[in-house]
Protein backbone atom coordinates (compact mmCIF):
# COMPACT_ATOMS: atom_id res chain seq x y z
CA UNK A 1 0.00 0.00 0.00
CA UNK A 2 1.46 3.21 -1.11
CA UNK A 3 0.92 6.46 1.01
CA UNK A 4 0.20 9.22 -1.40
CA UNK A 5 0.81 12.71 -0.11
CA UNK A 6 -2.07 15.85 -0.24
CA UNK A 7 -1.51 19.52 -2.20
CA UNK A 8 0.56 20.54 1.51
CA UNK A 9 2.81 17.95 0.70
CA UNK A 10 2.02 16.42 3.78
CA UNK A 11 1.86 12.22 3.51
CA UNK A 12 -1.74 11.28 3.52
CA UNK A 13 -2.39 9.42 6.97
CA UNK A 14 -3.14 5.61 6.60
CA UNK A 15 -6.50 5.09 7.50
CA UNK A 16 -6.71 4.65 11.66
CA UNK A 17 -2.86 5.27 11.16
CA UNK A 18 -1.26 8.23 13.13
CA UNK A 19 1.81 9.53 12.90
CA UNK A 20 3.05 11.95 16.14
CA UNK A 21 6.15 13.20 17.51
CA UNK A 22 7.56 10.51 20.05
CA UNK A 23 7.40 11.42 23.90
CA UNK A 24 9.80 10.11 26.95
CA UNK A 25 7.48 7.75 27.68
CA UNK A 26 7.50 6.11 24.81
CA UNK A 27 11.27 4.57 25.06
CA UNK A 28 10.60 1.18 26.35
CA UNK A 29 8.11 0.74 23.67
CA UNK A 30 10.68 1.73 21.19
CA UNK A 31 13.25 -0.03 22.52
CA UNK A 32 11.51 -3.58 22.92
CA UNK A 33 10.28 -2.78 19.13
CA UNK A 34 13.96 -2.45 18.44
CA UNK A 35 15.50 -5.74 20.18
CA UNK A 36 12.57 -7.74 19.32
CA UNK A 37 13.08 -7.15 15.71
CA UNK A 38 13.36 -10.15 13.44
CA UNK A 39 15.51 -8.15 10.80
CA UNK A 40 17.93 -8.86 13.92
CA UNK A 41 18.23 -12.07 13.97
CA UNK A 42 21.17 -14.60 13.43
CA UNK A 43 24.43 -13.01 12.53
CA UNK A 44 22.71 -9.14 13.22
CA UNK A 45 21.98 -10.04 16.37
CA UNK A 46 24.72 -8.21 18.15
CA UNK A 47 23.91 -4.73 16.24
CA UNK A 48 20.50 -4.70 18.91
CA UNK A 49 21.55 -6.78 21.83
CA UNK A 50 21.28 -4.41 24.84
CA UNK A 51 20.72 -1.57 22.25
CA UNK A 52 18.15 1.47 24.30
CA UNK A 53 16.26 4.25 22.63
CA UNK A 54 16.05 6.53 25.94
CA UNK A 55 13.92 9.23 26.77
CA UNK A 56 17.19 10.87 26.74
CA UNK A 57 17.09 9.93 22.79
CA UNK A 58 13.59 11.05 22.17
CA UNK A 59 13.88 14.57 23.48
CA UNK A 60 17.14 15.16 21.64
CA UNK A 61 16.23 13.74 18.24
CA UNK A 62 13.26 14.09 15.75
CA UNK A 63 12.08 10.92 16.79
CA UNK A 64 8.39 10.14 15.16
CA UNK A 65 6.15 7.44 15.88
CA UNK A 66 3.25 5.25 13.95
CA UNK A 67 0.71 4.42 16.06
CA UNK A 68 -2.89 2.62 15.67
CA UNK A 69 -5.30 5.15 16.78
CA UNK A 70 -7.88 2.47 17.75
CA UNK A 71 -5.81 0.78 20.40
CA UNK A 72 -2.58 2.98 20.80
CA UNK A 73 -0.20 -0.07 19.56
CA UNK A 74 2.80 1.54 18.27
CA UNK A 75 3.88 0.41 15.05
CA UNK A 76 6.89 1.53 14.00
CA UNK A 77 9.24 4.37 14.12
CA UNK A 78 12.37 6.89 12.66
CA UNK A 79 14.38 9.29 13.94
CA UNK A 80 15.72 12.18 11.74
CA UNK A 81 19.10 13.87 12.70
CA UNK A 82 19.07 16.93 11.12
CA UNK A 83 23.07 17.94 11.14
CA UNK A 84 24.36 16.15 9.53
CA UNK A 85 20.89 15.32 7.93
CA UNK A 86 20.50 11.32 8.25
CA UNK A 87 18.19 8.51 8.85
CA UNK A 88 19.09 7.37 12.42
CA UNK A 89 16.44 4.79 12.80
CA UNK A 90 13.84 3.24 11.69
CA UNK A 91 11.89 0.17 12.55
CA UNK A 92 8.59 -1.09 11.76
CA UNK A 93 7.30 -4.21 13.70
CA UNK A 94 7.11 -7.36 12.53
CA UNK A 95 3.85 -8.14 12.17
CA UNK A 96 2.89 -4.74 10.57
CA UNK A 97 5.13 -5.26 7.86
CA UNK A 98 4.24 -4.97 4.61
CA UNK A 99 1.23 -2.88 5.37
CA UNK A 100 2.17 0.58 4.18
CA UNK A 101 3.87 1.58 7.41
CA UNK A 102 7.01 1.97 6.62
CA UNK A 103 6.03 3.74 3.30
CA UNK A 104 3.49 5.97 5.69
CA UNK A 105 6.92 6.82 7.54
CA UNK A 106 9.70 7.67 4.96
CA UNK A 107 6.62 9.71 3.49
CA UNK A 108 6.73 11.41 6.91
CA UNK A 109 10.29 11.79 6.78
CA UNK A 110 10.29 13.69 3.31
CA UNK A 111 7.56 15.80 4.85
CA UNK A 112 10.20 16.45 7.87
CA UNK A 113 13.34 17.07 5.77
CA UNK A 114 11.47 19.51 3.58
CA UNK A 115 10.25 21.52 6.20
CA UNK A 116 13.90 21.36 7.83
CA UNK A 117 15.31 22.97 4.63
CA UNK A 118 17.17 19.84 3.44
CA UNK A 119 18.34 18.49 0.26
CA UNK A 120 18.94 14.98 1.11
CA UNK A 121 18.77 12.08 4.02
CA UNK A 122 21.73 10.12 4.55
CA UNK A 123 21.09 6.69 5.38
CA UNK A 124 23.22 3.78 6.31
CA UNK A 125 20.75 1.00 6.22
CA UNK A 126 20.45 -2.41 7.31
CA UNK A 127 21.89 -5.02 4.46
CA UNK A 128 18.23 -6.42 4.32
CA UNK A 129 16.44 -3.25 4.26
CA UNK A 130 18.46 -1.52 1.02
CA UNK A 131 15.65 -2.82 -1.11
CA UNK A 132 12.73 -0.79 1.03
CA UNK A 133 14.95 2.30 0.88
CA UNK A 134 15.53 2.03 -2.98
CA UNK A 135 11.91 1.55 -3.57
CA UNK A 136 11.08 5.24 -1.44
CA UNK A 137 13.24 7.05 -3.64
CA UNK A 138 16.79 6.59 -2.06
CA UNK A 139 20.09 6.15 -4.18
CA UNK A 140 22.36 4.09 -3.34
CA UNK A 141 26.01 6.18 -3.21
CA UNK A 142 28.64 3.90 -1.65
CA UNK A 143 28.91 0.92 1.15
CA UNK A 144 29.86 2.05 4.45
CA UNK A 145 32.64 -0.80 5.94
CA UNK A 146 32.35 -2.60 9.19
CA UNK A 147 33.89 -1.21 11.76
CA UNK A 148 33.78 -3.57 15.19
CA UNK A 149 33.19 -4.67 17.14
CA UNK A 150 29.77 -2.66 16.93
CA UNK A 151 29.29 -3.68 13.36
CA UNK A 152 30.78 -6.42 11.80
CA UNK A 153 29.37 -6.06 8.29
CA UNK A 154 29.47 -3.78 5.63
CA UNK A 155 26.36 -1.84 5.44
CA UNK A 156 24.66 0.24 2.04
CA UNK A 157 25.15 3.94 2.04
CA UNK A 158 22.07 5.69 0.72
CA UNK A 159 21.11 9.14 -0.26
CA UNK A 160 16.98 9.78 0.30
CA UNK A 161 16.46 13.22 -2.52
CA UNK A 162 13.81 15.89 -0.78
CA UNK A 163 12.25 17.03 -3.22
Amino acid sequence: MRSSVTQTGRPTPREGVRIRRAVARDARRLTRLVQASRAYEGPYAPMVAGYRVGPDYIETHRVFVAVEEATGRLLGFYSLILDPPELDLMFVADDAQGGGIGRLLAGHLLHEARQAGLTGVRIVSHPPAEGFYLSVGALRTGTERAAPPAVMWDRPELLLPVA
